[in-house]
């Protein structure tokens, strides 16, 4: 059985004061309604527990009424941080859950290839995180002012969602994580403190999160483009990809469509 877990409890204190990111409206529609759209359409993804802030659940059981979503759903209560929200969503999983992937309710265009093969790479690994290579170059400053140094870009891959685990392996590195009374910002890293391999799982772009207002205008012109079926992707995602696994090759990449 497979889990998702989407974490719909932060502030999203970088859109503004007042503003709760994940009810804004793209193409007519909620950020998180499209984020949950993604999940209740997979097919690799059996129930889905959404992590929400006290005080919102009404909101998002009205949602379920409104866009008629299927899988069975449960509702688990947001943390302090990220992480106490991760653990309270693993605490409300099934207990037949073997696998459980973790979404920010911010990235309303994640393809359902995408999420299907991050589920087969953590059944092989225990661990695997949508990613890509980065194309820019980076430069490190520690001030922010200064380039200090120039970093090999060969070897950074920026993180996306989902990140997806073995139920056992991702509560035994956040339990790790809080016996150790430390932060982490992202699952993945949970797994480096313990030693667990993560698998990168390749994922074609756009998989864009909302974070600041000028990144609505370009993830609503996508969703727009995923509707009128100009591009692939569903009712109501991004473009889609479709995995491609190459011969010879232990990651997964993918080809758009």
């Amino acid at each position: 059985m497979t889990s998702a877990i989407i974490v719909a409890a932060g502030k999203g204190t970088r859109m503004g004061p007042n503003v709760d990111k994940l009810f804004l409206e793209l193409n007519g529609s909620p950020v998180v309604a499209h984020t949950w759209a993604r999940f209740d359409a997979a097919a690799c993804v059996d129930e889905i527990v959404l992590v929400v802030r006290e005080g919102l659940q009404p909101a998002f059981e009205e949602l379920a009424v409104r866009y008629g979503f299927r899988k069975p759903f449960r509702l688990a209560p947001g943390g302090k941080e990220r992480q106490d929200s991760v653990w309270n969503g693993l605490a409300a999983v099934s207990p037949q859950a073997e696998i459980v992937a973790i979404q920010d309710g911010a990235r309303p265009c994640t393809a359902e290839a995408v999420i299907a093969a991050t589920v087969a790479a953590a059944r092989e690994v225990g661990a695997a995180v949508a990613a890509h290579a980065v194309t820019d170059t980076i430069k490190e400053s520690a001030t922010g002012d200064l380039v200090e140094r120039t970093l090999d870009r060969t070897r950074l891959w920026a993180v996306q969602t989902p990140q997806t685990f073995r139920v056992e392996v991702i509560r035994f590195a956040l339990a790790e994580v809080r016996r150790r009374g430390l932060g982490v910002t992202d699952d993945t890293a949970a797994c480096e403190l313990v030693g667990q391999p993560v698998r990168l799982v390749v994922s074609a772009l756009p998989n864009p999160k909302v974070t600041r207002p000028e990144d609505l205008p370009a993830i609503e012109a996508l969703l727009k483009l995923a509707a009128s079926g100009l591009v692939g992707g569903g009712p109501t995602g991004c473009p889609g990809v479709t995995p491609v696994l190459l011969p010879g090759k232990k990651s997964v990449t993918f080809a758009e469509h």
